[in-house]
């Protein structure tokens, strides 16, 4: 005997907030959030913060990202939603300043216990810390942490801890080589 869905539940309390909310969120985000023109960051932003969500200054969020649970949702200053970016909150996501999660990529927090006929769902804290880099199609596993500055390359699939300040990329994803700025750079004012 593997596994018997007929023996599932959901732990109490596991959506953090009641059946009703997590309806009206769905509703919200298919609507005024998902139909809102591009340009609308700031609308989306508000959307997010009135079901929970703590987001930080200048955020860009496109209209086509998808959250599941807004209320288990932290992005700070800056950051950048690509288009069709899956934010599958059933656990906590950590969004640090001026990171870029880039279009199609996948973070997610929670699996099931295959090791259990009753398939648990568990849900952990993931992690992309400030500066990192997550580039086109890639996919984030539970309870990973991408180091500040790191830089996850497309089409990666992250299944541990990633390192500040590397260059990542492979299924799994491996640190390669250093990030290293261009020395030259004058920051525009």
């Amino acid at each position: 005997m593997f596994q018997r869905l007929n023996l599932f539940f959901l732990p109490e309390g596991f959506r953090g907030r009641a059946g009703v909310i997590v309806q009206l969120w769905w509703l919200v985000q298919s609507t005024l959030f998902g139909m809102s023109p591009q340009f609308m960051y700031r609308w989306r932003n508000f959307l997010l913060r009135l079901f929970g969500a703590k987001i930080g200054k200048c955020v860009i969020i496109r209209p086509s990202a998808r959250i599941t649970y807004p209320w288990k949702l932290v992005i700070g200053d800056y950051a950048w939603i690509g288009d069709n970016v899956e934010l599958y909150t059933l656990g906590e996501i950590v969004i640090g300043n001026n990171a870029v999660i880039s279009q199609r990529s996948y973070i997610c927090t929670a699996s099931h216990d295959h090791t259990k006929p009753t398939f648990d769902i568990y849900s952990v804290k993931t992690v992309i810390e400030d500066e990192a880099w997550v580039a086109t199609d890639v996919y984030v596993a539970p309870g990973v942490t991408i180091g500040r500055g790191a830089v996850i390359g497309a089409r990666s699939s992250v299944f541990s801890d990633m390192p500040a300040g590397m260059i990542c990329v492979g299924s799994p994803a491996k640190p390669i080589k250093p990030r290293i700025m261009d020395e030259n750079y004058v920051s525009q004012p």
